[in-house]
């Protein structure tokens, strides 16, 4: 018998002041099987810095043809693609052709700076590609914000995010850019 997926609710009010974007989003987030708590807050992290009305998550690591998040236009057409963890340099390349920008969230220490280090030559000639870098301590302070139902407060502000939860702990979340868009575009 097959594992089912973990269902997480998230209610997370965003005050972007960098994009000057301000809305509240109630998020269903499902955790499958095989994905760890600090996975699933890192996509969680991704869907803050790029909060949008149409960005939604995709169906999950079962699926190779989706992100871990995207945004379609009205057409369908592929706006953003997001991916967190250390994904195959052909992943990369193959999401680049098939979407206006492609941004990824590294994140697992040691094993992340390895991974960059072998894949930097190539993911650096891919314009459209964005890497932002996630430390341990980080994830391991959004590990520990991970429960079945969260209210969450976002500030985003001068590239940095003030993750809050209701209870009072909070957490500042600065990632490291890795690599950024060509020609100085901006994003998160």
């Amino acid at each position: 018998m097959a594992l089912k997926s973990t269902i997480f609710k998230a209610t997370v009010q965003i005050s972007d002041l960098d994009r000057h974007y301000y809305a509240e989003h109630a998020l269903t987030i499902a955790r499958h099987p095989s994905e760890t708590d600090e996975r699933m807050m890192v996509r969680l992290v991704a869907f803050v810095l790029n909060a949008d009305e149409r960005l939604e998550f995709g169906k999950g690591l079962s699926t190779d043809d989706e992100p871990d998040l995207w945004q379609r236009d009205l057409t369908g057409a592929v706006q953003a693609w997001i991916e967190v963890g250390l994904p195959d340099e052909r992943r990369l390349r193959r999401a680049s052709g098939r979407s206006e920008v492609v941004k990824l969230y590294a994140y697992g220490g040691r094993g992340a700076e390895v991974w960059w280090d072998n894949n930097a030559r190539e993911l650096n000639k891919l314009d459209k590609l964005e890497i932002r870098f996630l430390d341990e301590e980080t994830t391991a302070g959004l590990t520990a914000l991970a429960e079945r139902t969260m209210q969450l407060q976002a500030t985003l502000q001068d590239g940095e995010l003030w993750l809050s939860a209701a209870d009072g702990r909070s957490l500042r979340i600065a990632p490291v850019v890795w690599k950024a868009l060509a020609g100085g575009a901006s994003g998160r």
